[in-house]
């Protein structure tokens, strides 16, 4: 997928003759906070959770990253999905999941909170999978109103472990500006639960619109256009990157408040 994509923009950039940008996906998640008013100013720390990843980041300036914590092994997104096909509940799973969550009674089931009681900002989602697995073929075959319990422990399981890293990661950093991005920070009590604690800690907490959550090509263009206006340029021979950290980018000394939208 990515090189059938890469070619066919490449493709592009050359017959119009115009010049062709390489676009870090993840990077473009953590911008995409800046579509909005007011957009956060810089330092901050991101939260960036998805189906693929679920890390925490400091952002000194634009371009300059540092990964201070991240899952050592399933993304909250992964887990999230595979939990609701469990619950025999459509893809994406995470919506569908949300969604019968808001029906589930608190308190029947509880579920573990993985890794917040060890020091450090690193996350992990095996084990809540594996428990979520457990939970749900013992209840295989349960009513409605069982697998909306169920959803609502894991939800509340997921949501409790990154709200408890975000604070540790904010009285760490000193950072007073929590920026959430990709799909899962679409979760409205994932939102509810930072809200909440960023008021006590007293930062300021941001994020992008729903459907700038999920993938979406405004977040690319406002990426490459950033990347753009530093002067980068892609060459004819390229190669696609499977793997990019986000700390290998280059640092872009632009006014990123020029290409804000107004």
């Amino acid at each position: 997928a990515l090189l059938v994509g890469a070619a066919l923009g490449r493709s592009l950039a050359w017959g119009w003759g115009m010049p062709a940008v390489a676009v870090h996906h993840m990077e473009a998640h953590l911008l995409a906070p800046l579509l909005e008013q007011p957009a956060p100013e810089f330092p901050f720390l991101a939260l960036l959770v998805s189906g693929g990843h679920t890390q925490l980041v400091t952002v000194a300036r634009p371009g300059v990253y540092r990964i201070i914590g991240e899952t050592m092994d399933d993304a909250a997104g992964e887990a999230f999905d595979k939990t609701a096909s469990l619950l025999g509940l459509d893809y994406p799973g995470g919506p569908a999941l949300e969604k019968l969550a808001l029906t589930g009674h608190s308190g029947r089931f509880e579920f573990p909170r993985p890794m917040v009681d060890r020091p450090g900002l690193d996350l992990s989602f095996s084990g809540l999978k594996t428990f979520a697995a457990n939970a749900c073929r013992e209840h295989a075959g349960a009513d409605l109103q069982t697998r909306a319990d169920l959803a609502l422990a894991f939800q509340e399981a997921v949501v409790d472990t990154l709200v408890i890293k975000c604070r540790r990661a904010l009285r760490q950093t000193g950072y007073r500006r929590l920026i959430v991005a990709g799909g899962v920070g679409a979760n409205q009590a994932l939102r509810a639960g930072l809200r909440e604690m960023a008021r006590g800690e007293g930062a300021e907490l941001y994020y992008p619109r729903l459907e700038y959550c999920t993938d979406n090509g405004a977040m690319i263009a406002f990426a490459g256009c950033l990347r753009l206006a530093t002067g980068a340029r892609a060459d004819a021979s390229f190669n696609v990157r499977a793997r990019w950290p986000l700390s290998a980018l280059t640092e872009m000394d632009i006014d990123v408040a020029r290409y804000l939208p107004r």
